[in-house]
């Protein structure tokens, strides 16, 4: 505890005197809890790790509370939103919108001042990922019970001190109102009207304006970004599929988020039904909760890998084993319905989709995991959740059909892949993949 204070101690030290005091003061009226248990008594060290993000306690600080004590403290769900607007900086994908440098620093200056005008400030700790050893430490900073309510259940529970041991945490700023300083960081617009988020992956922070905090889709983009940094530092590979229990066996999923909401055999048996997993050569794991349950989990290496691709041509077969080259090409390509999407990464990231192929391509070929391509499309319609499965057990049955004939359709299908890839990668794209 004490190497940590000395860590903080900078961040405080370089705030204003009477910012300082205010600080000082705060840690003596912070001890007032909703209740008299001794783990909500909020510590010294919380004060001052909270300022070294930015943000100095006014008055009150309540620390990880349970969701029982939150709604005592006025917590309540709000309505889901959809589709707030979010900006990141970092992200190598190119499908956000971005935030500059300039931008992220200003918005961050005006959320923590007004954070620190706050009365009652609301601290919720826990983690992206279900492996204590190669997870993300996640901290909440916000001005309501219900944004830490609500955002705590996309978390993994941790132990109330971990995040203090920890050296690479991330934080999330959240606050329920937007002035209009803020609102004119990224300028005018009726999209902005319920909130926005923004994401500085270097910085690891996440602010989370106005009705943010209840669109669950960005929080977890968001999270999922800036995690993926910190979990290939500690040995994991974050890639962008599910984690399958069948048979007994996990099973690393590649699909369209599509045929994964069309289907709910395949839901049912995915182990979360969030996208997002982190493989090793010995175990797995995934980056969100699901199903009620927060408490951490481990879970074996996969045995199999399994790329769902939807072409209404016929040029891709039902089912067909993959070699660790050609996994990785139909990875990389990510082809649903005449479109591609890189690496199936819908959201942003700050990893390479050709240094994840390569990663994941001397996975494959290191640990002689198996490969399958499913296709999800069959007589020109989508196949539903138990055709998938019985394609599933066709392909764990090591019993498939010798397809060796090429004809048009596959010919063509073959240029669409070529071009589409040459087009991301150029000539940097290993020969070791193909179709």
């Amino acid at each position: 505890m004490l190497g940590f204070l000395r860590r903080a101690a900078p961040a405080a030290a370089s705030l204003p005197a009477a910012g300082l005091r205010q600080f000082q003061c705060a840690f003596h009226r912070s001890n007032e809890r909703l209740s008299p248990t001794q783990d909500q008594e909020v510590s010294y060290g919380l004060n001052w790790a909270i300022a070294g993000r930015g943000v100095i306690v006014k008055d009150k600080v309540f620390h990880n509370l349970e969701t029982s004590e939150l709604h005592k403290a006025g917590a309540t769900y709000p309505d889901c939103f959809s589709g707030i607007p979010l900006h990141v900086r970092g992200d190598v994908i190119g499908g956000v919108p971005e935030v500059s440098k300039a931008q992220f620093a200003k918005l961050l200056k005006l959320v923590t001042f007004h954070l620190s005008s706050i009365s009652c400030l609301y601290v919720q700790d826990g983690a992206v990922g279900s492996f204590a050893q190669c997870d993300a430490k996640v901290r909440i900073i916000s001005d309501t019970p219900s944004a830490v309510m609500l955002l705590s259940d996309v978390l993994w529970e941790i132990p109330d001190r971990a995040i203090s041991h920890d050296t690479s945490p991330l934080t999330v700023y959240a606050t329920s109102s937007i002035s209009n300083n803020v609102k004119t960081v990224f300028g005018s617009g009726t999209q902005y009207a319920n909130g926005f988020a923004a994401v500085d992956i270097e910085r690891s922070s996440l602010i989370l304006c106005g009705k943010a905090f209840a669109d669950p889709a960005i929080v977890k983009d968001a999270l999922t970004a800036m995690a993926a940094p910190v979990l290939s530092a500690r040995g994991g590979l974050p890639v962008p599929g599910w984690l399958m229990c069948f048979g007994g066996s996990i099973i690393l999923l590649f699909a369209p988020v599509e045929t994964i909401r069309s289907c709910s055999e395949i839901q049912n048996a995915l182990l979360s039904i969030d996208c997002g997993s982190v493989i090793s050569s010995e175990w797995s794991t995934v980056l969100f909760p699901s199903k009620a349950r927060r408490e951490p989990k481990l879970f074996t290496k996969p045995s199999t890998v399994v790329i769902v691709s939807s072409d209404s041509t016929g040029a891709l077969p039902s089912v067909l084993k993959l070699s660790p080259g050609q996994a990785t090409y139909h990875f990389l390509a990510g082809y649903h319905d005449g479109k591609f999407v890189t690496a199936y990464c819908r959201g942003a990231s700050p990893v390479d989709p050709l240094a994840l192929a390569c990663s994941l391509f001397s996975n494959l070929k290191e640990n002689g995991t198996p490969a399958y391509l499913i296709n999800a499309m069959q007589s020109g319609k989508h196949i539903d959740g138990k055709g998938f499965m019985k394609l599933l057990e066709l392909a764990l049955s090591h019993n498939l059909p010798d397809i060796k004939t090429e004809d048009v359709r596959v010919g063509e299908l073959k240029g669409k892949y070529r071009s589409f890839l040459s087009s991301k990668f150029g000539k940097c794209l290993p020969e070791e993949f193909y179709f």
